[in-house]
């Protein structure tokens, strides 16, 4: 099964957090208006989020420096992005993982905009903690990996996050293996909407003899397949679906529906 990428995050938390922001601005920013280094953060990443939908990369790294340097969180997690994606700039994980990590030490107020930048921030790092970055002093430190997902999942319900915890708890990366605490994070992630989870946490399910229930929930998952994902988790459904007897298939197909549309 491929680990998930930092890039789903990103799309993620587009939505949560960038949008939010930019939305309390009363009408769209004037990239030919005059902006420096002098101006207010703001104004400085509001630029900067203009010339990068522009197409002006190399102005958009210039203004979200400068508004990272004032403080403003949401440009040094654009910047990060565009270090941990080579987009715009030469890629540098080593230089986004210090950038995620400034985020991260902050921290976040309950309720703050920034919330959805510093959620990023967890899991990027988690996600670099886990293979580490070659070339850097950023070695491989599951246990740290675990921790931060734990602190995603937690505290802030994260289902990507939730899933990537479980799948470490099932292999034991990091800390010990539990097959009870690795299911309830993946039935959590899955009421969240994760269908990774809901496949993992069926074929869980179907290896403890819960035949039906748990090839319902694989075939459930893959009507909400990421296109990326689908391939790993048609693999796992059909290698169950394989062992199941004919009146097991039957019925798990039926229960796959009514779990398709949310019922438990």
């Amino acid at each position: 099964m491929p680990k998930s990428n930092v890039g789903s995050m990103k799309v993620l938390l587009l939505g949560m957090s960038l949008a939010s922001v930019l939305a309390s601005s009363a009408a769209a920013f004037d990239i030919n208006a005059g902006v420096s280094k002098e101006s207010g953060p703001f104004d400085l990443f509001k630029f900067g989020f203009k010339a990068y939908k522009n197409g002006q990369k190399e102005d958009a790294v210039e203004a979200y420096r400068y508004a990272a340097e004032k403080g403003h969180t949401g440009s040094r997690w654009a910047l990060a992005n565009m270090y941990a994606y080579g987009d715009g700039v030469a890629k540098d994980d080593f230089e986004a993982f210090k950038i995620y990590n400034e985020i991260a030490a902050q921290g976040v107020e309950p309720g703050s905009e920034d919330t959805g930048f510093f959620i990023n921030a967890l899991l990027s790092l988690a996600n670099y903690y886990r293979r580490g970055i070659p070339g850097s002093p950023v070695r491989s430190d599951l246990a740290q990996a675990r921790q931060l997902y734990f602190q995603a999942a937690s505290t802030f319900g994260v289902a990507e996050a939730q899933f990537q915890l479980a799948k470490m708890i099932l292999a034991g990366e990091g800390g010990a293996a539990n097959i009870q605490q690795a299911k309830k994070w993946l039935n959590q992630a899955r009421k969240n909407g994760h269908a990774g989870a809901m496949a993992v946490f069926g074929n869980v399910l179907f290896q403890e003899g819960q035949s039906v229930r748990g090839l319902a929930f694989l075939t459930a998952a893959l009507d909400h397949c990421k296109k990326n994902d689908c391939p790993w988790m048609q693999q796992m459904q059909e290698q169950a679906f394989s062992l199941a007897s004919e009146e097991d298939r039957r019925v798990a197909v039926v229960l796959a529906q009514e779990f398709a549309k949310g019922a438990d």
